[in-house]
């Protein structure tokens, strides 16, 4: 299938700019590339992603924090950007992930037009559907320029989260998640 330059061409015009002077001659073109670039997520499985694991003996929290990301509102195609914190208990005698795997995850549903709310609950339900954990917690802060940008025009940062089975249910598990999910230890 064929960029489709023209509508980036009519979208240029539309808004009062000559597609034709010579800073946008190849824009049509760089915004369609930067599009794909950024929807990339729409071909990526999540059970693909998930689907190498290791036989380690860990039934205690495991937790990712820190994973940046980029992703598009889907209301006005504009970019939100954050970070993701993503942990889960494996079942006793269960396989783990590796690591990666869930900054992955995070990327696969973050390269799509997106809501946080949404995107937040795509990733811990993938993790419960493909790890058959004891419990999921996913926290995710987002800066929306779609709110900063335009509309409104103020700065402000969202916060989602979605915890499911023993994250959801224990309040200790969940106390446990959340003060890990917000330690940032130093390296140096």
């Amino acid at each position: 299938m064929n960029p489709p330059t023209d509508a980036i061409v009519d979208l240029l015009t539309y808004i009062g700019e000559d597609p034709t002077r010579d800073g946008l001659l190849d824009t049509p073109a760089r915004v369609c590339k930067a599009m794909r670039e950024m929807t990339a997520g729409y071909h990526l499985d999540p059970a693909v992603i998930l689907s190498k694991t290791f036989d380690v003996d860990h039934d205690d929290m495991i937790v990712l924090a820190g994973i940046n990301y980029w992703s598009l509102c889907e209301h006005h195609m504009l970019p939100f950007h954050g970070q993701a914190t993503v942990g889960y208990i494996p079942k006793k005698g269960a396989r783990i992930v590796g690591l990666s795997k869930l900054a992955r995850l995070v990327d696969c549903y973050a390269k799509r037009l997106q809501v946080q709310e949404r995107m937040t609950n795509q990733i811990a339900t993938a993790i419960e559907t493909h790890l058959d954990p004891a419990g999921v917690g996913v926290v995710i802060t987002g800066h929306h320029s779609c709110m900063q940008a335009r509309g409104i025009q103020a700065a402000g940062t969202m916060i989602t989260s979605c915890m499911t089975g023993v994250l959801h249910n224990d309040s200790a598990a969940r106390a446990e998640f959340l003060s890990i999910s917000h330690a940032r230890p130093s390296l140096g």
